[in-house]
């Protein structure tokens, strides 16, 4: 799910593995949490998920346009045809993986490539001013279009998915995941590609203003919500910094994590090495691809098998996602003695570049 390279090669930013194992961990969370009906409630765990909640898979795509752009830059434009070729791959796969999993955001990521490949080498202004348009255009969408059109809340049912109006809807507007204004985070890793990432200053520069946008567009989301809400009421959703709806302060929250989150882990991969544990964290990190579809297909599978598939606790559903992570780590420290990549990564090589 991201331009790969085998660990210790030239140039690679180790903390980056890092970020991505943060990232896939915080999706596990959410996601169980999902199909343990573990939602609402309160408390430092509602906290800790509410904390993570679209803000771990925004991370995600921050870093697959990262690793898109840093492919870019190394191998220019042969990067772009294998760009296209992976979002093909994932698209394939997660459309049957939405079979599985109603949630899924790999057909989302193909999108992403594609539309992606168009980009990579445009100029950092141009990247801009697409992430500023695409949030600005979600909004406007919202005054244009019905945001419930297809959605069953009850029970998170899109009910014409596979229909060619419906399918186009929810990968555009108003999916989990949608291309408007989704796409603007893996733009946001592509300007991030081609600025100095090993740098100390850097990086604290990232942890610092990251930290400090979270805090203030959390305060402001407070305030606006209140301000819309008096307005009209359909209007104070776009204040949240929640994903659904995705609005701008979503978006501005969710590349600012993702800052936080990179900036951190690049820095503590450059002073604490990536041996011992941060060296099994990174390995698991290399196959994010592999384990996100195993934490649906077995993780799931097994919550499904167990009778823990609704009405749990978000203790419950914490526990469980620490458990999963806890063996996919494991799995992939054994795997990685054996193979530079994971299974569906080394597919994916194979078939795509």
């Amino acid at each position: 799910m991201h331009a790969q390279s085998t660990p210790g090669s030239p140039g690679r930013l180790e903390g980056l593995d890092l970020a991505r194992f943060f990232a896939f961990a915080g999706m596990v969370l959410v996601n169980f949490k999902i199909v343990m009906g573990a939602e609402g409630g309160e408390g430092l765990l509602h906290w800790l998920s509410l904390l993570v909640e679209g803000k771990a898979a925004a991370s995600f795509v921050v870093l697959a346009g990262l690793g898109a752009g840093l492919a870019c830059a190394r191998f220019g434009d042969n990067s772009i045809g294998t760009t296209l070729k992976r979002g093909a791959f994932l698209l394939v796969l997660g459309l049957v993986n939405m079979l599985i999993f109603p949630a899924d955001i790999l057909h989302y990521y193909a999108f992403y490539f594609l539309f992606g490949a168009v980009v990579l080498s445009q100029s950092t202004a141009l990247l801009v001013s697409a992430m500023v348009a695409l949030n600005i255009g979600f909004v406007a969408l919202v005054f244009v279009l019905n945001y419930d059109a297809g959605w069953n809340w009850l029970d998170y049912s899109y009910v014409d998915f596979w229909t060619p109006a419906g399918f186009v809807r929810n990968l555009m507007f108003n999916g989990w995941h949608p291309v408007i204004p989704w796409f603007g985070f893996f733009l946001f890793g592509v300007v991030l590609s081609r600025i100095e990432l090993s740098a100390r200053r850097v990086q604290l520069l990232m942890i610092g203003t990251g930290i400090a946008l979270v805090a203030t567009m959390t305060l402001v989301s407070g305030v606006l919500a209140e301000i819309l809400a008096g307005l009209h009421p359909e209007l104070s959703p776009l204040a949240t910094t929640l994903p659904v709806p995705p609005g701008p302060l979503f978006s501005i929250t969710g590349m600012a994590s993702a800052s936080v989150l990179i900036g951190l882990c690049v820095w503590v991969a450059d002073h604490l090495g990536s041996g011992g544990f941060l060296g099994v964290l990174m390995a698991t990190g290399r196959q994010t691809l592999t384990l996100y579809v195993a934490h649906i297909v077995v993780g799931m599978g097994l919550l499904e098998a167990f009778g823990l598939a609704g009405g749990q606790t978000a203790a419950g559903a914490t526990l469980a996602a620490f458990a999963f992570c806890v063996v996919a780590c494991i799995y992939a420290a054994g795997w990685a003695r054996l193979r530079p990549r994971g299974p569906l990564e080394a597919l994916m090589r194979k078939v795509a570049g």
